[in-house]
């Protein structure tokens, strides 16, 4: 705190003589602010000039206490204040000492001794002495620590520039990400793919975006190259088994589609890796074993496996599958079998002409031409077209026009319908057909 010009602590001094600041309100030299301001308002209220009717004594008295509590009450004030007070009492204390003291030639007794004349060692200080000089500018220079301590700096802020930005990334990424997941819910393939598009803009090796893309590419836009690339690189990222098993599987569709026979049945292995309970993946490597690769035994057991696992976690028959059962049983020999499964298709899905054309395959490696004839004929009504050169083979071959009781087939009222099972499953293998 700066402290007040010399000339105002010299007036407060000096307009009391006799008296200090501290004499004047009657407090010591020491006294705590709060002692000095209970000081204060009690001499103001007892000088006040209005109390005793404009004496010019109480009214002296009150400006003397006003000025007193005005140095007081400010600290740099009252510091400057005890400050002139102690050099006064120095100055006081020498003038007593020289009127004291006396030189040898001189008398004890007689007038006071005059003042010794001031003593001077060097002339007074100049101007230049007397005022702050400027200091020179130094050039300043770097020390080891000063750059280590810019690099640390610099590297912290580029590591929190970066985290910042990875985070933006993230967020603006999975938000993307769940829009497109909720378009592709309710069907809505092109803000699907726009939004699956986004989230892949903002991290190019976003696991699920790359799923959810391959999956409209093979599932909506039947682009299986395209899905397969998007699926391979879901792959390298993904470390969750559980969706690792669904990307294989969904890559090995693709294979399948595209004519890579091994390669589909690779990826459909892994899948199995990863997840042993993947119905999905078993049965899917059934049905490019046993139409592809011909291996009917090993189509069989994922088959069986397949089914049995679909029926314990509660899910609704398959019938594809259990159609592509009976003719892995046929491809085996074991026609009875074959001919059970084919019956409960039948039962579930009565419009069903691959299965109609399946039974009369069977009927005829058994030798009951009539019966295979009326199952041909009753898939080619049911728009199965694959039945038509069965159905010319019968109509030449046949030399009987009555059928036996036992084999002759009831007519029923079948409508022409297109087979929706051949459109789910259009690779089925010929030469396993015939």
């Amino acid at each position: 705190m700066l402290a007040p010009p010399s000339g105002y602590l010299y007036f407060c001094i000096a307009t009391s003589v006799t008296q200090t600041h501290y004499q004047v309100l009657g407090v010591p030299a020491n006294a705590a602010a709060a002692d000095i301001k209970r000081a204060y308002r009690r001499l103001v209220v007892q000088f006040h000039p209005d109390k005793h009717g404009g004496d010019s004594r109480f009214e002296e008295q009150f400006k003397a206490v006003s000025v007193a509590y005005r140095v007081l009450s400010d600290a740099g004030r009252r510091a400057s204040y005890d400050f002139q007070l102690a050099q006064i009492r120095r100055r006081a204390e020498e003038e007593r000492r020289r009127q004291h003291y006396r030189t040898a030639g001189q008398h004890v007794y007689g007038v006071p001794m005059p003042a010794p004349a001031q003593l001077r060692t060097r002339p007074p200080a100049g101007t230049r002495e007397r005022h702050y000089q400027s200091i020179p500018k130094q050039k300043l220079r770097f020390t080891r620590s000063d750059y280590v301590l810019v690099a640390a700096i610099l590297g912290l802020m580029a590591l929190f520039g970066t985290v910042l930005v990875l985070s933006l990334n993230h967020w603006a990424c999975r938000l993307n990400y769940e829009k497109a997941a909720r378009a592709f819910e309710h069907s809505e393939w092109s803000s699907a793919s726009s939004f699956t598009e986004d989230a892949l803009r903002f991290r190019t090796n976003f696991a699920p975006a790359l799923r959810l893309r391959g999956e409209l590419e093979q599932l909506v836009y039947h682009q299986p190259e395209v899905a397969l690339l998007s699926y391979q690189a879901a792959l390298a990222s993904e470390e969750e088994p559980a969706i690792r098993a669904r990307l294989y599987y969904h890559s090995g569709c693709c294979q399948m589609v595209l004519g890579s026979i091994a390669a589909a049945d690779t990826c459909f292995e892994r899948a199995l890796e990863c997840d042993s309970t993947l119905a999905r993946a078993y049965l899917a490597r059934a049905e490019n074993r046993l139409l592809d690769l011909e291996q009917a035994s090993q189509a069989l057991y994922d088959l069986n496996h397949g089914l049995h696992l679909c029926v314990a976690m509660g899910r609704r028959p398959l019938w594809h599958y259990v159609q592509l059962r009976g003719l892995a049983l046929a491809h085996l020999g074991r026609l009875t079998e074959a001919r059970r499964d084919y019956r409960t298709v039948l039962a579930a899905w009565p419009a069903s002409g691959r299965t109609h054309f399946l039974l009369g395959r069977l009927a005829e490696r058994e030798g009951n031409r009539p019966a295979a004839c009326e199952f041909f004929q009753r898939a080619l009504v049911l728009g199965y077209d694959y039945a038509g050169a069965a159905c010319a083979k019968c109509r030449a071959v046949s030399s009987s026009s009555t059928k036996p009781a036992e084999t002759r087939l009831a007519p029923r009222n079948l409508k022409t319908n297109t087979d929706t099972d051949s459109a789910a499953s259009p690779g089925i293998s010929a030469a396993l057909l015939h």
